[in-house]
């Protein structure tokens, strides 16, 4: 039997492509084991800014140095290889085949190739596949569309994953169906733009609360979303997030500034005046509230970063990340006047991110002395962790929690929180 294993670069997107293809794998009989072990490796790539493409060629390199050691075929996958499969088999001999984002279920025929084959065709966006889960015990994400149709002036999405596509409700019912029958506790439904769900299928109608409300029903404890976008989370997206039961009232909204000028050459839809508005309803509910921003945008004055600034400091966000510009090729950010200076972008990612730390102390110290129910991902030392309702998967902070019996992953227990980090917490289980 042969061994095979798979490294997933990059979003949780993409971590679902891998699943599907782990599945595809083991069901035609090769064992999944680490990839350092694998003797057919796979590499499932990120291609959205610089960093990432060089975190992904990087993965290859390492694994290729492997080859005749162990590892017999090396294999890559994912956006970069949608974006760029031309350029990679010219300067990736060590490859011996590449699919796109849409190819999984041409795996085998890649496989079997003798010819180092490059496969980055329509194919199909929602295989009906099983997965093979990856996550820690007890929970799962749900891509629920594929592509964006937003055309943000710096991002490179439409031209890897192509025009939005909502992927079909009963298709979507029915892998819930099976993850819950399979023990999976939190569920987390993903997209590029997650709240534009359904308009596809009829103009004007956002269909994203009604599947939200249709998954709560089938026996998660949480049901969670992300990515969606500020022009499309209506009062109807929010009242779902507020108030029905086992939907976690947690938004994650990526904004990028609230400078109108810069929203404006971002090609980003959304006033100023309509962002605060959205984010003081957020807090008035009770959902806790992620954003991403964006710095060094080409043209960004002093005095917009500091509007920007000055506007994280009004909204206390509980969670925010950032970076900075990336001029990717292709994109109409990369041609603009006014590119700034890497220093510059840097320091004013540092000064950003400094700010939001002393925000998420504040916020972190406020919850000393409550007993939020946490998800337990697993045991590090003498130590427990997981996650309550407001700490997403991978993207934010941990609860690190003793307890005097032992305690399994997946499962849920009540922590009294002890001690505060800006982005941890520490505490002891409520026995």
């Amino acid at each position: 039997m042969k061994t095979v294993g798979i490294v997933s670069l990059g979003c949780a997107k993409n971590r679902v492509d891998s699943e599907v293809l782990l599945a595809l794998l083991r069901a035609r009989g090769y064992a999944i084991v680490p990839p350092e072990k694998a003797q057919i490796a796979f590499v499932n790539t990120c291609g959205f800014i610089e960093p990432a493409k060089e975190e992904s060629i990087g993965t290859i390199l390492d694994l290729a140095a492997r080859k005749g050691k162990g590892l017999e075929k090396l294999y890559v996958t994912g956006c970069l290889v949608q974006r760029y499969a031309d350029e990679l088999k010219k300067e990736l001999p060590e490859v011996d085949g590449f699919l796109g984002v849409n190819e999984y279920e041409r795996v085998f025929e890649m496989m079997e190739s003798q010819e180092r084959p490059v496969f980055c065709g329509p194919g199909c966006r929602f295989p009906e596949a099983d997965r093979v889960l990856t996550t820690t015990p007890g929970t799962a994400y749900v891509k629920i569309s594929d592509g964006c149709d937003n055309r943000c002036a710096y991002c490179a999405i439409p031209l890897i994953r192509g025009a939005y596509a909502s992927r079909p409700m009963e298709s979507i019912l029915a892998e819930c169906r099976r993850l819950a029958a399979e023990g999976v506790k939190e569920v987390t439904l993903i997209a590029q733009d997650t709240s534009r769900y359904g308009t596809d299928f009829a103009p004007g109608t956002r269909l994203l609360p009604a599947l939200l409300r249709q998954v709560a029903g089938m026996g998660f404890e949480w049901v969670r979303v992300l990515y969606c976008y500020p022009d499309t989370v209506d009062d109807a997206l929010l009242d779902t997030l507020a108030h029905t039961p086992h939907v976690v009232p947690y938004l994650d909204l990526p904004l990028q500034h609230i400078n109108a000028r810069l929203l404006r050459a971002m090609n980003r839809r959304g006033s100023p005046e309509y962002i605060r508005a959205l984010v003081e309803k957020c807090h008035a509910l009770g959902i806790t509230l992620r954003t991403t921003m964006i710095v060094g945008f080409p043209g960004e004055t002093e005095e917009e970063f500091e509007e920007l600034l000055d506007f994280v400091d009004e909204a206390q966000f509980d969670r925010l990340g950032a970076f900075t510009f990336s001029p990717e090729e292709g994109t109409a950010a990369a041609e603009m006047d006014g590119q700034i200076d890497e220093d510059i972008k840097a320091e004013r990612l540092d000064d950003l991110m400094m700010l939001q730390q002393s925000i998420a102390m504040e916020k972190s110290e406020a919850r000393l002395g409550t007993q939020p129910l946490v998800l337990c991902e697993g045991k590090k030392g003498k130590s427990y962790y997981g996650r309550s309702q407001m700490e997403a998967p991978e993207s934010d902070g941990k609860i690190w929690f003793t307890s005097e019996r032992p305690i399994a992953p997946s499962e849920f227990v009540r922590v009294k929180i002890t001690r505060a980090e800006p982005y941890d917490l520490y505490g002891e289980a409520v026995q």
